[in-house]
């Protein structure tokens, strides 16, 4: 049976003991190559030097540089429940910028403090990188526990005065753990050296987290990439096409069409030199033929009625990470394309911005320079629909262009949309609006939910 996998992402300041609790972590799970922990032993031994668990990482690192190893940028280690990749973060700036471009998506970290060193500048701001990043499954593990004795004291005091930093930024960590990487207690099984820890071992933390769903799970989402009109004799009939970024298609829905606020039943679905097809799923190419032909836009996201809808709104909080040497701007315009779709937006507020280089807060709420990143409210000309980062990746992360250069990427994390109450509509309303859109469609009626 294939387990499934999790993306993990471990941060800590660079004396933290990172490497070693990875390298301890790839030894005491077994997941090492064959022979290769004797074969680091045996050359430290051969240089008089002695054996770090951190030098197991630097050993597959050198591996991975000469292309020995399958995956030059993560390792793997695995559990009795599931495999573990964690990601690497070689460099800030890179690790953001891939992170919120959707290039790689951590589901969970671990958030390292050395307990001998206590709470350093550098913990608060890896806390902050992961907020930003919406991250919210957080184990926070205090190493170095024996260089102060097991001392349950310094534990509890970096606990309680970590635990109200992340609550200033909205960030609850899901356990604490005390550990000694270089000496592997609790990182399989609880020692009694740590008596007084009534939690579970790191292992059993991390294979707590719960996994994201895959695609296929999640509600549909499809950009559309174009509209196509067949006037044959016997074979009239409108082609609405796309890739399936999430979800499943069958004969029968009934999906909706935003920002077009149109809706129909699927007659058909269609894939190239294909036949009888029912269904599709996420990464297929396809067309779609409905019941009742309507007018939308080329470029509209599909999703289905019954399932839960995107977000729509014209106003959202968003993550940015800014690649441009001219600055993004409070009150400057750019193009914001998402999808297929694309659409007028303004930088209304600049939030909280981090110089990604060194994870510096940078005091300004009006410029983000190139390699920074920031927290900002955007407001759209039109409202636009989308998911939040954490329902659905492909369908929150969008590019800021201005002119024709791509100047940031992003993703959503909040609809900011003002709580205005609905307006709500008679029988007669909601039925006389369905008659004229699926009578009339060429009158281009909006549906009674797209107007404000």
């Amino acid at each position: 049976m294939i387990k499934e996998r999790m993306n993990i992402v471990i941060v800590g300041h660079v004396d933290h003991g990172k490497s070693t609790l990875v390298g301890r972590l790839l030894a005491d799970t077994e997941s090492l190559p064959k022979g290769k922990l004797d074969f680091v032993k045996k050359q430290c031994e051969k240089n008089s030097k002695p054996f770090e668990y951190a030098f197991l990482l630097d050993a597959l690192v050198d591996e991975q540089n000469q292309g020995i190893t399958i995956d030059t940028a993560r390792v793997f280690f695995e559990s009795s429940r599931r495999e573990y990749i964690i990601i690497d973060a070689p460099g800030h700036i890179e690790f953001l910028k891939n992170m919120i471009s959707g290039a790689a998506r951590a589901e969970a970290a671990l958030l390292l403090i050395d307990a001998d060193e206590g709470i350093a500048e550098n913990s608060r701001r890896h806390a902050y990188m992961l907020s930003l990043l919406g991250i919210k499954q957080i184990a926070v593990v205090v190493n170095k526990m024996d260089l102060v004795d097991y001392n349950q004291n310094v534990f509890n005091k970096i606990k309680l005065e970590y635990t109200k930093y992340l609550k200033s930024i909205s960030i609850e960590a899901t356990n604490f753990i005390p550990i000694s990487a270089r000496e592997g207690i609790n990182l399989i099984d609880i020692s009694p050296l740590t008596d007084w820890y009534e939690g579970a071992s790191l292992l059993e933390i991390v294979d707590s987290f719960t996994k994201e769903k895959t695609l296929d799970e999640k509600p549909l989402r499809m950009y559309l990439q174009g509209i196509y009109k067949f006037d044959g004799h016997k074979n009239k009939k409108r082609i609405y096409a796309g890739s399936i970024n999430s979800g499943k298609v069958n004969i029968g829905d009934r999906i909706g069409f935003l920002p077009s606020g149109k809706s129909s039943i699927v007659n058909s679905v269609e894939i190239y030199n294909k036949s009888g097809i029912t269904s599709a799923k996420t990464g297929q190419a396809i067309g779609l033929t409905l019941k009742e032909e309507i007018y939308v836009n080329e470029t509209d996201l599909v999703y289905k009625l019954d399932e839960r809808n995107p977000e729509f709104s014209d106003r959202v909080l968003a993550n940015i990470f800014w690649m441009s040497n001219d600055p993004l701007r409070s009150g400057k315009s750019y193009k914001l394309k998402i999808g297929t779709q694309q659409f007028d937006v303004l930088i209304e507020q600049i939030q909280n911005v981090l110089h990604t280089a060194d994870l510096d807060k940078v005091n300004s709420n009006e410029l983000v320079n190139k390699h920074e990143a920031a927290k900002c409210v955007l407001k759209l000309r039109n409202r636009i629909p989308f998911d939040l980062v954490e329902q659905n990746v492909h369908t929150s992360r969008f590019v800021l262009v201005d002119k024709f250069d791509i100047v940031g990427g992003g993703m959503i994390i909040k609809n900011m949309e003002d709580s205005k109450p609905k307006k709500t509509y008679s029988d007669f309303e909601i039925e006389l609006n369905e008659f004229i859109r699926q009578h009339f469609p060429h009158w281009e009626a909006k549906s009674l939910e797209e107007i404000i």
